[in-house]
């Protein structure tokens, strides 16, 4: 009886480390605030493709970027006046260079060298590390296509989630190294 007890109490004592831990795991997540120009970012920018989280590239990434969208990646993505300024500034204000960011995202922007200046989230030292055990395979199948899709595998991506616990890579399942 007496193992039994202790059994059991050793059992409710894992769990709630767990329980406490996962309250832990959320609250280094990423939660980005609403405003009306994250709105217009998400609106102009997610027409196209998903709206990366600010944090993940420098100011300087963020300024050349915004200097080139006429040919942005082959497409010309040209902005209003008013709409490239309110963009412009909020990428600006919410880069990885511009305040304190936890979690993956705060760490993908702090490893950029200083002498770099990436324009592509999938060029940067921390997204390479992440992903450098993922078969091509993978992300080339149609229903991935390139490593800039991230909400085909991370679930919860728009959200700032980009946890194993959310990612499922298509025709493979989870994924966890």
């Amino acid at each position: 009886m007496k193992t039994i007890t202790i059994t059991l109490a050793a059992m409710l004592l894992a769990g709630t480390a767990l329980y406490a831990d996962e309250d832990r795991y959320e609250k280094k997540r990423y939660h980005p605030k609403k405003s009306k120009a994250s709105e217009l970012y998400v609106q102009e920018c997610a027409a196209c493709h998903m709206a990366y989280q600010p944090e993940f590239l420098p100011k300087r990434s963020w300024e050349k970027t915004m200097r080139t969208l006429a040919d942005h990646f082959g497409t010309d993505a040209t902005l209003e006046k008013e709409d490239y300024a309110t963009i412009r500034a909020y990428l600006l204000r919410n880069a990885a260079d511009a305040k304190r960011v936890g979690g993956d995202i705060g760490k993908m922007g702090r490893k950029i060298p200083a002498d770099q200046t990436p324009l592509r989230i999938s060029e940067t030292p921390y997204f390479k590390k992440e992903h450098r055990k993922i078969p091509k395979r993978l992300v080339r199948q149609k229903e991935v296509k390139s490593f800039a899709n991230c909400t085909a595998c991370h679930q919860k991506a728009q959200q700032g989630d980009y946890s194993e616990r959310s990612l499922v890579i298509p025709n493979y399942g989870r994924w966890d190294d």
